[in-house]
């Protein structure tokens, strides 16, 4: 099986060369990085601090897993006394990938997490902005083969952004159909 790299570098270099006419192999758009983000405001609220920081902190331990790299937490930015939230609290945690982890991510994520949810038909050109970047919306976080179920105490949902420097929504579609990102047919 190649790496991400690999398949770069001889899949979708050519072929994007090929449909857009860039004369320089350094005006093919790229992959630049990957965020992976959660929230657990919804699962703490309601909770004692001994409880929330506890939840908190097992989040963290599997994100870290799943990432390989310790995330940082998210605090709220202001007070919403409807939703119970004080300004400071964390509420979320991310992530942030780049080069040889984010490449070892996106082939989990391509051949081993997506595939294992449930009902997955392809991931949809509408998940692509117009700044060429996609996110996906991962609802458990088990999917990943990383998780070891017996330790799991809540199930939490991720959302992952990849980041692209693809000046258009075509040229990203284009890159991540070369990548290998399983992408619903149009």
């Amino acid at each position: 099986m190649k790496t991400m790299r690999q398949t770069y570098q001889t899949v979708a270099i050519p072929q994007l060369k090929e449909a857009f006419g860039y004369k320089s192999v350094m005006a093919v758009p790229k992959i630049e990085k990957v965020v992976i983000n959660t929230s657990f405001g919804r699962l703490t609220a309601g909770k004692t601090k001994g409880e929330a920081e506890a939840l908190a902190e097992n989040i963290l331990k599997d994100l870290a897993v799943i990432a390989g790299q310790k995330p940082s937490l998210t605090a709220a930015r202001k007070s919403i006394a409807s939703f119970k939230l004080r300004k400071g609290v964390p509420v979320g945690a991310k992530v942030q990938l780049r080069k040889k982890r984010m490449e070892d991510f996106l082939s989990r994520l391509i051949h081993a997490v997506l595939p294992r949810s449930r009902d997955f038909q392809g991931l949809s050109l509408k998940a692509v902005d117009e700044a060429g970047n996609l996110t996906i919306g991962i609802k458990e976080h088990i999917f990943f083969p990383e998780i070891s179920l017996e330790s799991v105490k809540s199930i939490f949902g991720l959302e992952v952004t990849i980041v692209t420097t693809a000046k258009s929504r075509e040229e990203a579609v284009k890159l991540f159909e070369a990548m290998g990102f399983p992408m619903e047919k149009h």
